[in-house]
């Protein structure tokens, strides 16, 4: 099995030695395809001598300016499947997102299709130190997707998930023009219409280690009115098949 995890940039140069350290040290051997949005703070420069120390699992991917969240999952899914992957994984790099939990996805796999990390279901949550507003925002804006989608997924906005190669095979993802958090919501979406078996695997989301959080009020007003644009674009989208289990 070939594993990769694709790792968007912009602004990591802290994060990025002790994550992929901590991604290396897994049973599984993941290859680790960073994409970065040339980072004013030189997380392009980092993750290349990352790359030049680790050649067999750490590739880097430059892109002239910060150009969105989804267009750099579209851009790194799309190589890794160029490139064979049987599975790949995505994650933020701030280590919300903790990389040993990594083994645990790819572990659920034997049993779906697409395995999610969930803040949102039993043994799940978030920082204890997010204020009130936070806590409160991003619970409605996760009910706000799945009641207009009509998607059982509790957690629809999160960004830690493992896929197989078929389901991402199969998935238009590269007409999507999503470039924000609702990128993770328009996947989601997509793997419920076609049939594909998702299951969400408890984990807690601490805040970021260093460095400022991405969102933003574009991000989170692009994503209110995008959801209604999902319904509609999809509408006629049926199941292709009910799983890639056999």
């Amino acid at each position: 099995m070939k594993y990769v995890v694709v790792i968007p940039t912009y602004n990591e140069a802290h994060n990025l030695p002790p994550l992929v350290e901590a991604i290396r040290r897994l049973p599984q051997d993941f290859h680790l395809l960073i994409v970065d949005d040339n980072s004013p703070d030189g997380s392009g420069e980092i993750a290349e001598e990352l790359a030049k120390n680790h050649p067999q699992r750490v590739t880097v991917l430059h892109r002239p300016s910060k150009l969105g969240l989804g267009s750099a999952y579209r851009l790194g899914f799309a190589q890794a499947l160029r490139h064979g992957a049987d599975v790949i994984a995505q994650m933020d790099a701030d280590f919300s997102h903790p990389p040993q939990k990594l083994s645990e996805l790819v572990e659920a796999l034997q049993s779906c299709d697409v395995a999610m990390g969930s803040r949102y279901v039993p043994g799940g949550g978030v920082d204890r130190h997010w204020p009130l507003w936070r806590k409160g925002l991003s619970a409605f804006g996760n009910w706000y997707a799945r009641t207009i989608l009509g998607i059982p997924i509790r957690d629809v906005t999160g960004g830690f998930r493992v896929w197989r190669r078929e389901v991402l095979q199969a998935m238009p993802f590269q007409q999507g023009n999503s470039q924000g958090y609702i990128f993770q919501v328009e996947m989601a979406y997509l793997a419920y219409r076609l049939g594909f078996v998702v299951r969400e695997i408890p984990f807690y989301f601490a805040d970021r280690h260093q460095g400022r959080s991405k969102m933003s009020l574009s991000i989170q007003l692009e994503a209110a009115y995008k959801v209604w644009l999902l319904r509609f674009a999809y509408a006629s989208l049926r199941p292709m098949r009910k799983s890639s289990l056999g």
